[in-house]
């Protein structure tokens, strides 16, 4: 499985959004991807791991979820804390589900037991339009998504058909499967199933969910948290000045001396990335 890692001290793996294939990330996005795993990094080792490339056409989240699982068992000798952002997220929510004793304390961020039905329909289109050889218009319905109100999603959408060819360029199957994955993903009668602490995060104007689908998250697991952006979207709910003190504070509570835990520490190396 891909993946990147950086910092140092105990592991947090990061489950990232889509992408429109599942190899390593190189050049810009590779540095974007790196760059969002950096606040964790001052007392983490914070792996980044994409999907498993290769998939099986007809994989399911639990397949997907299972790749997962076998991974941090070879990898790690405890459970560990877990991050997953959007499509990371529904795998996540199946990890824990599935395999409770891989996964320590868990943060969901932008995604839901299920996606809304307008973000089921959105996804659909987004393969189609792949498929079918319209990358532009792939690219403008993703990014059209990601905005939280008229204005943002007409400018997101035309960002998203200016780089659509660029990002879809090396598309693969494996972004269809799991589209498909996602859109039969369902999780609502198994929240019970997850044991470990969950923080739910989400934009009370994300457009792939709704605030209801976030809070029926946070509330059929048994030891559930939600923090609900108001007027954020699907994009904007990372970039909230409350997302990453939230984050930490659920991951690393400041210590007994009152020091706050998770924060960059002096001497630092910001470019300790490995593969």
């Amino acid at each position: 499985m891909p993946f990147l890692a950086v910092g140092s001290g105990p592991p947090l793996v990061f489950l990232p959004g889509i992408t429109p294939n599942h190899e390593l990330p190189t050049g810009a996005d590779r540095r974007l991807q790196t760059r969002q795993l950096l606040p964790y990094a001052g007392s983490r080792r914070v792996w980044w791991v994409n999907r498993r490339p290769g998939l099986d056409p007809d994989a399911t989240m639990a397949d997907i979820a299972a790749d997962y699982a076998n991974a941090m068992l070879r990898r790690f000798d405890e459970p560990v804390d877990v991050v997953g952002e959007s499509t990371g997220g529904s795998v996540a929510l199946q990890l824990a589900a599935d395999h409770p004793a891989v996964v320590k304390r868990l943060v969901i961020v932008s995604a839901a037991y299920r996606l809304g039905e307008e973000g089921r329909e959105s996804q659909l289109n987004v393969a189609d339009d792949v498929l079918d050889g319209r990358p532009r218009a792939a690219g403008a319905e993703l990014m059209r998504m990601t905005g939280a109100g008229a204005g943002s999603k007409r400018l997101l959408a035309v960002l998203g058909w200016l780089f659509g060819t660029v990002y879809f360029a090396r598309a693969t199957a494996d972004l269809m499967t799991t589209i498909r994955a996602e859109d039969a993903f369902d999780l609502q009668t198994r929240l019970a199933d997850i044991v470990s602490p969950t923080l739910v995060i989400g934009g009370d104007r994300d457009a792939f969910y709704s605030a209801d689908l976030f809070r029926q998250t946070a509330d059929g697991i048994s030891r559930g948290e939600l923090a609900l952006y108001p007027g954020r979207g699907h994009l904007g709910t990372a970039l909230d000045p409350r997302f990453l003190p939230d984050v930490l504070s659920f991951l690393d509570p400041p210590d007994s001396a009152g020091s706050p835990a998770g924060r960059l520490e002096p001497g630092a190396d910001r470019d300790d990335v490995t593969r």
